[in-house]
């Protein structure tokens, strides 16, 4: 099984968690919504597969390049 990590592309805030832990994931499906200077940025996944990890929690602060999720096929 391929493992791939969402990487955060901004520096910003967790907005909302839109998948958990054991959830299933589509290809193009928005995972999470980040905040970043009064945008609203949407986390979309790559590949399908099942959410493994959730590394962030709602409100959290994050920058460019933190793992925000791991995805797994």
């Amino acid at each position: 099984m391929a493992r791939y990590e969402l990487k955060s592309e901004v520096t910003g805030s967790v907005w909302k968690i839109l998948k958990a832990v054991g959830d299933g994931a589509e290809e193009g499906e928005t995972l999470m919504i980040l905040e970043s200077m009064k945008m609203e940025i949407p986390v979309i996944a790559e590949d399908g597969g099942s959410i493994v990890e959730v590394r962030v929690a709602e409100g959290a602060a994050v920058k460019e390049g933190d793992v925000l999720l791991v995805i797994e096929d």
